[in-house]
């Protein structure tokens, strides 16, 4: 059985943290660039992965398209105020994350079919 006393310190303990969540002025901002880098890199590779799993490599390849509904998510999230500034820095997550991947991937192009 606790007391009062135990039940207040572990209530305290709870809430040591809460302010960074709510009133930290670059949580929604790193957050959201972390979500936008990884829903670049980790979402269509797992969808590719579970589409291969379960279809035929055509039917597989006939279906990969369907991952741009997976756009839905950061657009609805622009649509409430809460979330609007985690979807804008989501997007710029987004958007740097494609950028780098296609600027990385046409050097090594480049590079390899000169040689």
């Amino acid at each position: 059985m606790e007391t009062e006393g135990t039940q207040e310190a572990g209530a305290a303990q709870d809430r040591h943290f809460e302010w960074w969540h709510h009133s930290h002025p670059t949580f929604a901002g790193i957050t959201g660039f972390f979500a936008g880098m990884l829903f670049v890199t980790a979402v269509p590779g797992a969808f590719a992965g579970i589409l291969r799993l379960l279809f035929t490599y055509d039917t597989a390849e006939q279906l990969f398209p369907f991952v741009l509904l997976a756009l839905v998510l950061p657009i609805a999230l622009l649509v409430k105020r809460k979330t609007r500034r985690f979807a804008q820095f989501m997007f710029v997550g987004m958007i740097v994350t494609a950028l780098v991947v296609l600027g990385v991937a046409s050097l090594v192009l480049y590079f390899m079919v000169g040689a």
